[in-house]
């Protein structure tokens, strides 16, 4: 390695001299690199992330690049820096943050890889994350979150439902007062008031009796129909015409 030319070939015919020269061929294109690892996020929560980059060598420090790694250079750099990467940058977020934020999360670790990458002549064209999850602790502690949600908008609800039950009592306790103030007044103003009621329910009991199937018999005066009585009280207080 400490005889490498100081000039890197493009592809095409090239002279060799037998013997002294021995080519060490470069894959130049853009090739796909997938890295999971399990890391600890700011919450200690243990995350599974897998990591996609797109790298290619520096076609102008390939000289470099085999003097300090060789032609395996991404086998022996890539899994190093992007695990390290990873650790730091998953740490510093919680887990619902890497979830909410995942695209602010994979801009921050591509800049960060980008840059170690680049002390090593590598270029990475592209960074995503392809796989985000946590571990059966994680899940069984949101399902149980959820469900105290569910019990906190229940209890809710119950109460809010007690408040408007409590407001329809008092709404009707109200016009219940109302309606007995207005019939005390009718009755006061207007005795005939509850002879009329009493004719209402009398017509009441006879259309219930009148669809019974049974044979039943009554007298008037159960079913409050003893008109004769109603009519005498209500001629009482009356004068005869022609009466002073």
């Amino acid at each position: 390695r400490r005889c490498v030319q100081e000039t890197a070939y493009r592809e095409g015919i090239h002279f060799k001299i037998p013997y002294f020269d021995c080519p060490h061929i470069f894959d130049i294109r853009t090739k796909p690199k997938e890295i999971a690892t399990q890391t600890a996020n700011r919450d200690l929560q243990t995350v599974s992330i897998s990591l996609r980059v797109l790298y290619r060598p520096n076609t102008t420090k390939l000289q470099e690049l085999f003097r300090l790694l060789g032609t395996n250079y991404d086998e022996r750099v890539l899994p190093s820096i992007i695990n390290e990467t990873l650790k730091s940058i998953v740490a510093q977020y919680s887990a619902v943050q890497l979830l909410s934020q995942r695209d602010q999360v994979s801009l921050k670790i591509r800049k960060a890889l980008e840059e170690r990458a680049k002390s090593f002549y590598i270029i990475l064209d592209d960074v995503s994350i392809t796989h985000l999850s946590y571990g059966k602790d994680f899940a069984a502690a949101v399902e149980r979150k959820q469900v105290a949600q569910q019990i906190a908008e229940r209890a809710k609800f119950i109460v809010e439902k007690a408040a408007e039950d409590k407001k329809s009592i008092i709404i009707k306790a109200q016009a219940q007062a109302v309606s007995t103030e207005l019939i005390g007044r009718a009755i006061r103003d207007n005795p005939a008031y509850i002879d009329l009621k009493r004719i209402e329910t009398a017509r009441d009991v006879a259309n219930i009796i009148s669809e019974s199937k049974n044979n039943i018999y009554l007298n008037s005066d159960t079913l409050l129909m003893n008109l004769n009585t109603l009519v005498t009280s209500t001629n009482i207080g009356q004068k005869a015409p022609g009466q002073k």
